[in-house]
């Protein structure tokens, strides 16, 4: 849906700073993609490896604050 020519060419003064500062500091996108490489692109665990990982899990009381009795 086109809202109008008008919309087209406007850019916020937050999309404007993030362009500024990629032109400024071109390994910020390298940084940013070896940091998510860390944390979630992880190589897929074999399905023997997930049993044993689901067998293992210890099962938490329902009120994690309160002392067994």
């Amino acid at each position: 849906m086109k809202l109008s020519k008008q919309f087209d060419r406007y850019e916020s003064e937050h999309t404007l700073f993030i362009k500024q500062l990629k032109a400024a500091n071109p390994q910020i996108e390298a940084g940013q993609a070896a940091g998510r490489a860390l944390l979630w692109e992880k190589a897929p665990t074999a399905l023997s490896e997930q049993d044993r990982n689901a067998a293992s899990r210890v099962k938490q009381q329902a009120y994690v604050y309160q002392n067994k009795l």
